[in-house]
């Protein structure tokens, strides 16, 4: 009724428009004068680089900070405690002193011990993961399965946990040939800390190897190459500079976390600062500076691997 009463108003809601010259039909136009009817919403190209996770989040941020860091932890070291136990009588300058006289044995018998268990534990898990994770890309589809479940079991597996299983599990001596050998636990803990190492080298063996165009890989196989050959003559020559930064990078996660063989009483850097406190009658003053010498020690080390690491990623980039 009222579209009748105002015929104007109906054409020009149907498109049309009266004139002393006759009618004229006016264009339509979806999305300007014509809602859009049934249409779907338009999915922008999803970003994958964007989305995918950064493997090298932690050694791109110790790469990043400024070479005087070091220097501001060590000046927050010495500040704290002089401003939180001004009123005790063992004063700062004490518990320096303290850490001082016992330095040798903390960088000797300690930093040295933490060094040389992640060595241990970096090649024993590099040799098992790069046969794990040959084994992941292998055309026997038993064996294939099986590396691939002890990866993903240990890479998706607590290290505290995988430490204290093997503590536990693993004898502290046998007998061979009537011989009585011991297990230190030392041992225990190389050994514990190469199996997460050993399933985080497995994935990066094969990612490595799978990133190999697989253009390489047919022709070779039509020069007759055997797929031994082709393994060890043309794919993993390729695959090592690809592989040597992420291996350092977990190197670099394994050194820090060797302070947690502290937990199951192996005599590292952090078991003998408690002992070394101890000694010096647990005053609190020492534990900012027993500490923080360590996390210096630590940050010292892994520093330059970190940005030797992010030097390598740019110098070995595949460039496409």
């Amino acid at each position: 009724r009222w579209f009748g009463r105002y015929p104007s108003v109906w054409h020009v809601a149907l498109g049309t428009h009266h004139q002393d010259t006759g009618v004229r039909r006016m264009k339509l136009i979806t999305g300007v004068n014509r809602p859009v009817l049934g249409g779907m919403a338009v999915l922008k190209p999803f970003d994958v680089a964007a989305h995918s996770p950064d493997g090298y989040m932690f050694t791109r941020w110790l790469a990043g900070m400024p070479w005087w860091t070091p220097l501001v932890m060590l000046a927050v070291i010495g500040l704290y405690p002089s401003i939180a136990y001004a009123q005790t009588s063992f004063t700062t300058g004490d518990a320096f002193g303290a850490l001082w006289r016992w330095m040798p044995f903390l960088l000797g018998s300690g930093f040295l011990f933490n060094v040389l268990i992640s060595f241990w534990a970096m090649v024993i898990g590099t040799l098992a993961g790069a046969a794990l994770g040959l084994g992941q890309i292998s055309p026997f589809a038993p064996l294939r399965a099986f590396c691939w479940f002890i990866t993903q079991l240990f890479r998706n597996s607590p290290w505290l946990v995988i430490l204290f299983i093997v503590l536990l599990a693993l004898p502290f001596e046998f007998t061979l040939f009537g011989q009585t050998i011991r297990v230190p636990d030392w041992m225990k803990g190389v050994f514990g800390l190469s199996l997460p190492v050993m399933a985080n080298i497995s994935e990066v063996v094969r990612g490595a190897v799978k990133s190999v165009p697989t253009a390489q890989w047919e022709a070779a196989e039509s020069l007759a190459f055997s797929r031994r050959q082709i393994l060890w003559q043309i794919i993993l020559p390729q695959c090592f500079k690809r592989m040597l930064p992420p291996w350092m990078n977990w190197y670099a996660i394994l050194t820090m976390a060797t302070p947690l063989c502290s937990l199951l009483g192996i005599e590292e850097i952090i078991t003998l600062s408690r002992q070394a406190m101890e000694s010096e009658d647990n005053h609190p003053e020492l534990l900012v500076p027993f500490f923080g010498l360590a996390l210096l020690l630590f940050f010292a080390y892994c520093y330059p691997i970190a940005r030797l690491t992010m030097w390598l990623e740019r110098k070995f980039t595949v460039k496409l």
